[in-house]
Formats: C-alpha cells, structure tokens, sequence
C-alpha cells in the first residue's frame, strides 16, 4: 500500500503535467471550432518557455515571465495566421513551418541560460486544508496556473456553448462560406481563435519553464504540444472531455516515471514512449467509433473571400 503522503505527491505531479497538455488544449479548440487547423503548437509553447524563462530570469518576477510567454505565443500564431488564414496557404505545411521556426527561435533565445535554475511557481497554501491528507496537496496546494487553467476551461466552454461570440465562432468552423455571406468577418474571426491558441501554448510554455521544470533545457516540449492537438480528437472537440483527456494523459506521463522505480524490468525506453503510444491508441479508437464526427465541417479549409 501506497502511504497518503506519497499517493498525494504522486496525484499533485499529475495535475501538474495535465494542466500544460490542457491549456494548449484549450486553445487549439478554440482555433479549430473556428475551423483551423494549427499544427504549430509545439512551435509557441517552446517559444512561450524560452521567452519566459528569460524574462523571468532576467527580472526576477514569475508574472512578467509568465505575460512575455503569452505574448510571445501569441506573436507566433500571428506568423500562422498571416500563412494560414490570411494568404490561404496549406494550413498543415504552415503549422509544421511554424513549429520549426519556434523551435530555432526558442533554442537561441534559451542558449544563454543552459544550467541555470530558477524558484519555483510558489503553491497555494491555505491554513489547515493544504494540510488535509491526500486532498489538502491535490486540491489546495497547487500553483496559479492550475487553477487558470480551470477557470480558462469553464470560461471556453460557456462562451462556446451560451454566448453569441461562440455561435458565431462555431459557425465559421461549420461553414465559413455561409458565415461569410451572412457579414461575419471570417478571416478576422480566424485569426482571433488562432491567437487565442497561441496565447494558450504560450501559457503552457509559462507553466513548464516557470512551474513544472523551472529551468531551461532544449527541446523542454518532448512533444507536448503534439499530445495536446490529438486531445482536442479525443475530446470530440468538447471542453469538458478534453479535461478528462488532459488528466488521462498527464496520468501516463507521470506514472510511466514510477514504475520505474518499482523494479518490474521494463526497459525505460518503452516506459518513456507510453505517453505516446496511449496517444497514438487513443487516436486509432476514435477514428474507429467516431469516424469524423463533432469536427468542424470546415476544419483545414482555407477561406478566400469572394472577388
């Protein structure tokens, strides 16, 4: 039997690694209920960790940090939506040229700070429930961005299910063509979702470079924001599945790393590939139950206004 003290630590770490996967989340549906198709994810939340990092670093503040990731996340979206939405190129190709770029980009701003370290994200402490066993850690001792994390979600899902700016965004993703002759600005609409995307990767970048692992290493992501595209499939592209999703998937990564302390003789190269592979399974599954259903109708399509 596991003692509560370390069950907790264990459930704590899990929240932790789901909340980066659920904020990029977040903003990708978002950017595909309106019907695009951003595949450079991984690409702004790298960028959003190097940036801020640096500027936390640099400062000493964790919330002027925390705002450049934003910022920084956001400015790259601009990059895809200029190629995607604006010129009406190939949406993937625009996304994997994204990702590469913020790759780069990320890797010479955080050369300069290899091996060094920063605090931590200070967690939340409340007298006498942060110290309940089991619970007090999980529930109340968790850093900021978890909670924003939650509060984003319920704020994605009402306005996308109970506000006029969310049947509008739906509409364009169902059908920018109709969204267009009846006067929506389709383009514009676009490219507010994908910069609320990258707002979010930039956010998770934030949480992982600030929070999670509060140092610079290069290639940080291991393909995160990849995981997180594919819980938006998984979701059905609705909010509430994807929290169910991030917590999932953030359960694997973390529990891959303690099997390894519990001497089974699995290699630890499988146990690292388990965070993929269950996403690589969980995408098979739902093709095969759901083959296309819930996406946006004109998700990937590229809109050009008429002449």
């Amino acid at each position: 039997m596991l003692d509560a003290a370390i069950l907790g630590a264990v459930l704590a770490s899990i929240v932790a690694a789901a909340t980066i996967l659920l904020l990029a989340a977040l903003g990708e549906l978002v950017a595909e209920r309106a019907g695009t198709l951003n595949l450079g994810v991984e690409g702004m939340m790298i960028v959003g960790a190097a940036v801020g990092y640096a500027t936390a670093y640099g400062t000493g503040s964790l919330i002027l940090g925390t705002i450049a990731a934003v910022l920084a996340g956001t400015a790259l979206s601009l990059v895809f939506a200029g190629l995607a939405v604006w010129l009406a190129a190939n949406q993937v190709a625009s996304g994997l040229a994204t990702t590469i770029l913020g790759l780069g980009i990320a890797g010479l701003i955080g050369s300069p700070f290899v091996g060094t370290r920063l605090d931590a994200a200070p967690a939340l402490y409340i007298p006498g429930l942060s110290d309940l066993p089991l619970v007090g850690r999980v529930v109340f001792g968790q850093d900021a961005f978890v909670y924003l994390s939650l509060i984003l979600l319920g704020v994605v899902a009402y306005g996308l299910a109970r506000t006029r700016t969310g049947l509008v965004l739906r509409a364009v993703g169902e059908s920018h063509v109709a969204a267009h002759a009846l006067g929506h600005p389709v383009r514009k609409i676009r490219t507010l979702a994908v910069m609320f995307g990258g707002a979010c990767a930039g956010l998770a970048g934030a949480q992982l470079s600030l929070s999670y692992t509060p140092f610079w290493a290069s290639d940080m992501t291991v393909g995160r924001g990849w995981i997180a595209l594919a819980l938006v499939v998984f979701s059905a592209w609705k909010p509430m599945w994807l929290l169910a999703g991030a917590y999932l998937f953030g359960a694997v990564s973390i529990l891959q790393l303690h099997v390894q302390g519990f001497g089974l003789g699995i290699p630890s190269q499988l146990l690292s590939s388990l965070p993929y592979l269950a996403t690589v399974g969980a995408l098979v599954v739902i093709s095969a139950l759901k083959r296309g259903q819930g996406a946006p109708a004109s998700l990937g399509v590229p809109f050009v206004p008429d002449r």
